[in-house]
């Protein structure tokens, strides 16, 4: 099925006498304008009119195409987790079985903030790091934090043999045991939320740093770029016996890990930062293969929010009313994850939306479609 096909299903919010333009058509060119560049619903309606001949071929517009104020309407209208439901199930197709390394991780949309009156909308997604795939998102509870988002997304997900990244705020018992009870291994951060078992592991590693030579599974790797250099050092240690008590309520906790990261600025002075984790992997994994799992834990930043904000602008997209916002979030996720998925033309992600504007050829091959 196509992504229009899982957007079929979606049940329509409006009376049925009040409607002029079907919902189907609606959700459609709503889509396909955001893919070929469009931010809002005046330029959305602009480029249902300008492509109406085409739209027409696979899509019904008994009435022509909707005007902008009735594409904010509906998606205000519309139910988030209805789109929510539909968006997963694509992604889950298009991802088949998912490998490699799963990072998971929360986002702000600014745009979607109204001074002190209106919290910004936060979403938590699972981005598949070895496969450049979105997995899922869940809207963060206005009246809540990712604690309570991650289990529900992780219960939309099959990530049985991944390894699961997480930062400090999902560092939490009960994540720990549905990430296990779902065959997966989880490496979380760990930093003061957690003080007791942050201050146990950093102990545990300056000990063992003073013994020659050291027992635990090490690896290094050097990076440079962005004015400076980089070194990255990897430890991997068991669960210390200070925490074998402890551990008993973390399960699959196999191992802690120690990463050292030196930093050289060319010009500038030298920094260093240690971080600490928590991790199932059994401790004689190969510390390299930790190493690209936690390397791989950015990409969620610079593969997936560094697009939505600077490819697909969602920052100063301004949308507050109603569900119109989760909604209008859920939709650039859509796009540009049809937009990633495409390797027939090797550019961003921004000339691809230009040329999808420029070339209904091409949109229709992002699609998925023939028209």
């Amino acid at each position: 099925m196509t992504l229009l096909q899982h957007l079929q299903v979606i049940p329509d919010p409006r009376l049925e006498r009040t409607r002029r333009h079907e919902l189907q058509s609606i959700l459609a060119i709503a889509l396909c304008a955001t893919i070929a560049g469009a931010d809002n619903w005046v330029e959305v309606a602009e480029f249902g009119e300008l492509l109406h001949d085409w739209f027409i071929r696979f899509v019904p517009l008994p009435s022509g195409i909707a005007s902008h104020d009735t594409f904010a309407r509906v998606f205000r209208l519309l139910d988030a987790k209805q789109l929510e439901l539909a968006c997963q199930q694509w992604l889950a197709q298009v991802a088949g079985r998912v490998y490699g390394t799963v990072a998971i991780d929360g986002k702000s949309v600014r745009g979607s903030s109204k001074g002190d009156a209106r919290r910004p909308l936060h979403m938590v997604s699972a981005w598949a790091a070895d496969m450049g795939l979105l997995l899922g998102q869940c809207k963060v509870d206005g009246k809540s934090n990712e604690i309570t988002a991650i289990p529900e997304l992780l219960r939309l997900l099959h990530l049985k043999g991944c390894i699961v990244t997480i930062d400090a705020i999902g560092c939490q018992k009960s994540i720990a045991q549905q990430l296990h009870e779902h065959g997966a291994a989880y490496v979380l951060s760990l930093k003061g939320n957690q003080r007791h078992m942050h201050a146990v592991v950093q102990k545990h590693f300056e000990v063992q740093a003073s013994q020659e030579p050291p027992d635990e599974n090490t690896y290094t790797e050097r990076s440079s770029g962005h004015g400076r250099q980089e070194l990255r050092s990897y430890r991997l240690s068991p669960v210390p016996e200070a925490l074998q008590r402890a551990a008993v309520h973390w399960p699959g906790l196999a191992s802690v890990v120690q990463v050292t990261r030196q930093r050289q600025q060319t010009g500038g002075e030298a920094s260093e930062e240690v971080s600490y984790y928590l991790s199932s992997l059994p401790v004689h994994t190969p510390a390299r293969v930790l190493a690209h799992s936690i390397r791989s834990h950015w990409a969620v930043e610079n593969q997936l929010h560094w697009s939505l904000d600077v490819a697909m602008r969602e920052d100063a997209a301004q949308s507050y009313k109603d569900q119109g916002q989760h909604n209008q979030t859920l939709l650039r996720r859509m796009a540009l994850q049809l937009l990633k998925s495409d390797t027939s033309v090797k550019v961003g992600v921004q000339a691809k939306r230009k040329r999808a504007g420029w070339d209904v050829g091409y949109l229709a091959h992002v699609l998925g479609i023939r028209v």
